[in-house]
């Protein structure tokens, strides 16, 4: 299996607070990988860490082959990234907002129009970023991450706060990405519905610890075995999330 990102047991402490816990992702190559988790569970913490934004406890990853933080710099030039709300300037366009990013990175002016064109905004790159709605705020900070179209894309929460016709949109334009350009994508969401719509495989996490990896079908083979509904992404999770929750709070009154 060609996998683009592999993580090995990758933990981070908060002095006593476990946040991951030695967490063993495979990310194939050019598939959509859907990271999934309650509030709190993880998943930002791991997209945090493999962005090098904050260190690991233990654990080690690889990603496209380079191991970090040997190769930290090759890393970063290779992947696209949209952590949270993305912040502009408000009383510059969106152009001017990407070009600062575009010549932080050393990209040509080109990268700036291509990237304004992959998320449809091309129409509206000169207009001031504070007269964004919030749909193309969001679809700004893709474009963002969509610069010199690197071959990896770690999403968190991309449709955050968007109404049902601006999900829709930015789901059909990250659906398209990886044929569109050859790209691997691994995105976070508490849309269950959408990430059952984009991606390929999943990943579930509940503190800190990952409960399943694997695909759609692989899942609803564990769920079946497992005695949980395996009629929809959300049965499945919510039955795999309440097992590990009682589990938990039983192995906690021994």
């Amino acid at each position: 299996m060609d996998y683009i990102i592999t993580t090995e047991q990758l933990t981070k402490k908060y002095k006593s607070f476990v946040a991951v816990n030695d967490v063993s992702l495979h990310i194939r190559k050019g598939s959509i990988y859907g990271f999934l988790g309650p509030n709190g569970a993880g998943k930002s913490t791991t997209m945090k860490m493999l962005l090098g934004l904050t260190a690991s406890t233990k654990g080690s990853f690889t990603i496209d082959g380079k191991q970090f933080p040997a190769d930290r710099i090759s890393i970063l030039k290779e992947v696209g990234s949209f952590i949270e709300s993305p912040s502009f300037y408000a009383n510059l366009t969106g152009r001017e907002n990407l070009d600062i990013i575009r010549r932080i990175l050393g990209l040509p002016q080109s990268a700036t129009t291509d990237a304004l064109e992959l998320v449809g905004l091309s129409e509206f790159g000169d207009r001031l970023a504070k007269k964004y709605s919030l749909g193309m705020k969001q679809r700004l900070g893709l474009a963002g991450a969509l610069l010199g179209r690197p071959p990896i894309l770690i999403l968190d929460e991309p449709t955050n706060g968007l109404d049902p016709s601006g999900i829709h949109e930015i789901r059909n334009l990250i659906k398209s990405l990886p044929d569109l350009y050859d790209c691997t994508i691994l995105i976070s969401s508490h849309m269950l519905s959408e990430i059952e719509l984009m991606a390929d495989d999943i990943g579930i996490l509940n503190h800190g610890r990952l409960l399943f990896e694997g695909s759609f079908n692989d899942l609803r083979q564990y769920a079946s075995q497992s005695g949980f509904a395996a009629n929809n992404l959300e049965d499945m999770f919510l039955s795999m999330v309440e097992k590990d929750n009682a589990s938990r709070k039983q192995r906690a009154k021994l």
